[in-house]
């Protein structure tokens, strides 16, 4: 069963991580394709390479950019020494040094850090070094251009036995040095795509923590870990602020019902999650997990007979359209509708969005609310629970915290509320200890 294992910046921070990662490779042979990171942080105050290529790429002096490019060689010349490594780095940074020095691009900076350490793990191996930029397409929009990549990705990954292929960039065309790079977090991308090509069983995603929990450890103590989780369900929660993978990494491989498994590099032996297209393995709790995300802003347009008017919300809609703007949701009474967007982008915009509701759909009335936060408790199980919304409203309530707004998707598969800011915090963790703890 061929896997492709794709590890995170923190399971190469260093000549240590290296081990762990190459013991983990090497103890299972068909590990064949590996997607490494940059090096991540060692420690609380480090910095990650990928910031300090930023950092040289931007500098604003001569001093400032030898001072953190040098920064950058130390950190890999240390693993070179403590790995005893058979490579030399020199020729790559002074064709990096060079091509910084003509601002060639930021996307080619920022993908440096994924390209020297692929060289790295690929000679600590003994692996194949195959550079994404000569396999991997990525449109004018940042998007994985699959027409291009297929066909060529499949052929290299069925000619090699093993090899190393650095994760987060590709090019935009047959010229390899017109790097492009998915957004922050797009080795998930890579790995997604390797595994596609490759037509591989399983892609295991190592990073450091043992699998997908069901909140936020910054929020909920020692929250549990989820145990099996469905594509969609891992939508909703990447979407409303969980962060262990990439909320776009499972689109090119959900077509192929290829599983992804997340793993801890720190301790291997823990199971970790199980992602996968669909399952009959019935959840621990009729809730899987629980996410969200603060600073959103509430228009309330409200008119008499709304509901008799024709186009009304597409009007409203389009208004927003044509700021710029995205909403998050639209819940809606017979007389009210609610438009939910990201404060912040709402901010720059308001009094024009305001001028043009006015004229496109002559309101009664229009309040603003802003200090909203967004909670989405999404489970497969919920489907078949009974008095979910519910208990979410009891939770709150025990809890004195008001609800501003409740969304219920029509797969029954989430339920969306918005508190005060404020409450962001105490909310998740009264959700959670009513689902999770007292069942």
């Amino acid at each position: 069963m061929v896997k492709i294992v794709k590890f995170g910046g923190s399971s190469l921070a260093d000549a240590h991580q290296f081990k762990k990662v190459g013991d983990i490779i090497k103890s299972d042979p068909d590990r064949r394709f590996v997607v490494p990171s940059a090096p991540g942080k060692r420690f609380k105050d480090d910095i990650k390479v990928t910031d300090l290529l930023y950092k040289a790429y931007n500098a604003e002096s001569e001093q400032e950019f030898e001072c953190t490019f040098d920064t950058i060689k130390d950190r890999y010349q240390s693993i070179i020494d403590e790995l005893n490594l058979s490579v030399d780095l020199t020729a790559e940074f002074e064709i990096i040094k060079k091509n910084f020095q003509d601002q060639i691009s930021e996307e080619y900076a920022a993908s440096r850090g994924e390209y020297l350490n692929g060289i790295l793990l690929a000679n600590y191996l003994g692996f194949e070094f195959v550079d994404p930029a000569t396999c991997i397409f990525i449109d004018e929009h940042g998007n994985y251009d699959d027409k291009k990549t297929d066909p060529i990705l499949s052929k290299k990954l069925n000619e090699v036995e093993n090899c190393v292929i650095p994760g987060f960039y590709g090019c935009c065309s047959e010229d390899p040095t017109k790097i492009r790079t998915f957004s922050r977090g797009g080795s998930d991308v890579t790995g997604s795509i390797v595994a596609k090509c490759g037509q591989v069983k399983l892609y295991e995603n190592w990073t450091d923590v043992s699998g997908f929990l069901v909140a936020d450890p910054r929020i909920v103590k020692n929250p549990e870990v989820i145990g099996t989780i469905t594509y969609k369900e891992l939508r909703e929660l990447s979407y409303m602020g969980a962060s262990v993978l990439h909320e776009n990494a499972v689109f090119p491989i959900r077509s192929q019902g290829i599983p992804i498994v997340i793993k801890n590099t720190n301790k291997p032996e823990d199971a970790g999650t199980l992602i996968v297209e669909s399952t009959v393995h019935k959840p621990n709790h009729i809730i899987t997990g629980i996410s969200g995300k603060q600073g959103f802003a509430t228009i309330m347009i409200e008119k008499d007979m709304m509901n008799d008017e024709i186009g009304f919300g597409r009007k409203v809609l389009q208004v927003i359209e044509e700021a710029g703007l995205s909403y998050e949701h639209t819940p809606s009474g017979i007389d009210t509708m609610n438009v939910i967007v990201e404060l912040n982008s709402f901010i720059e915009h308001e009094q024009e969005i305001l001028a043009n509701l006015h004229r496109a759909v002559e309101p009664d009335s229009i309040e603003l609310e802003s200090d909203l936060a967004l909670i989405a408790i999404v489970g497969r199980g919920m489907k078949d629970g009974r008095g979910v919304a519910a208990k979410v409203f009891t939770a709150l309530a025990n809890k004195k915290i008001n609800v501003k707004m409740i969304d219920q998707g029509s797969s029954e598969l989430n339920i969306i509320v918005g508190v005060k800011n404020i409450h962001f915090n105490e909310a998740i963790r009264a959700i959670y200890n009513t689902f999770i703890e007292q069942e």
